[in-house]
């Protein structure tokens, strides 16, 4: 596992926490999947297929250590693994749908300066 040579720190700026959480590849996209009721690795996978299969792999694990996924085996062959959202992961949701609200109600303005900039 790749250990960041200075790894933040959260305790002046508690803020950080959640945008380190969603800025991190495919995390927002896989919160709101998993709360979609899409839980199982492989349908995620096909879910967010632009991600590569060993990047989303990762995420899934990075934000099960973070406390915001509950990963759950099943002792049986093929190995069957699902994923929830704990509590923690639930409270991002209000987060991430906010989030996208302010995006679509600037989106238009965003892509005009976007453009001129060009």
């Amino acid at each position: 596992m790749y250990v960041k040579k200075n790894p933040m720190d959260y305790s002046d700026c508690s803020v950080r926490i959640p945008i380190d959480i969603l800025s991190t590849s495919w995390n927002a996209w896989l919160i709101l999947e998993i709360n979609k009721g899409v839980v199982r690795p492989c349908d995620l996978q096909r879910s967010i297929s632009v991600a590569p299969k060993r990047v989303l792999t990762k995420q899934l694990g990075e934000l099960e250590r973070m406390g915001i996924l509950r990963k759950k085996v099943y002792p049986v062959l093929p190995l069957k693994v699902e994923y929830s959202l704990t509590e923690a992961g639930e409270e991002l949701i209000s987060i991430i749908d906010h989030l996208w609200q302010w995006g679509e109600k600037y989106k238009a303005d965003f892509l005009k300066r976007v453009e001129t900039d060009k």
